[in-house]
């Protein structure tokens, strides 16, 4: 009993957020549950695109899993392309990923101009399909701002040097000088007490 509580405790925390898949055929919104929720702590669907941007204030969401068309006998992709733009414009840290009938490579191709992170086509592999969403949202977690990583180097190379800055700007190939400046411009300073009360 212990033992299956910990597997399930586990298999929780491997679990990536929340998914968003909006499609205006409940068929597939309903087959995108079932191979998803192994894979996602939440999935939300919408069969219509006007919600999504009332949805994505209200939520927190990870990805998007999007449809191009929503018309029906229109498969232009430009409804997709359309809504693709404006929750990038609105959420630009959330990855959309594009989901079309028709393997349209100039359609994917704009897409992908427009934004999106990637796209599939339907009919889809299962484990294509959550493999390609996982690689997504990894690829997000994975990108680190430049920022970030001088911070880090920095800090590696003051410990390094027992918080000796002479030594460690020489480390580092800069003067002392430079590295101050450089600690300064990377810790956030705090605001002076009572600015906001005069």
């Amino acid at each position: 009993m212990i033992f299956r509580q910990i597997v399930c405790t586990f298999a929780a925390m491997n679990k990536y957020g929340t998914i968003l898949i909006v499609d205006d055929n409940t068929s597939i919104l309903t087959a995108m549950q079932y191979l998803l929720e192994g894979t996602f702590e939440r999935i939300m669907t919408l069969t219509q695109p006007d919600d999504i941007l009332k949805t994505m204030a209200q939520e927190v969401v990870d990805i998007v899993l999007l449809d191009m068309n929503f018309t029906l006998g229109v498969n232009s992709g430009q409804e997709g392309l359309f809504w693709l733009r404006a929750i990038r414009k609105q959420h630009p840290q959330t990855p959309v990923v594009l989901l079309t009938a028709y393997a349209d490579i100039s359609l994917a191709v704009k897409g992908l101009k427009s934004g999106a992170a990637d796209f599939i086509t339907k009919p889809w592999d299962n484990d294509e399909l959550v493999r390609k969403l996982k690689d997504v949202l990894d690829m997000q977690s994975e990108i680190v701002t430049l920022d970030e990583v001088e911070k880090e180097h920095i800090r590696r190379t003051i410990d390094r040097c027992h918080g000796n800055l002479t030594q460690a700007a020489e480390l580092l190939g800069i003067t002392r000088q430079t590295l101050y400046n450089k600690i300064r411009s990377l810790t956030p300073s705090p605001s002076p007490k009572g600015e906001g009360s005069r």
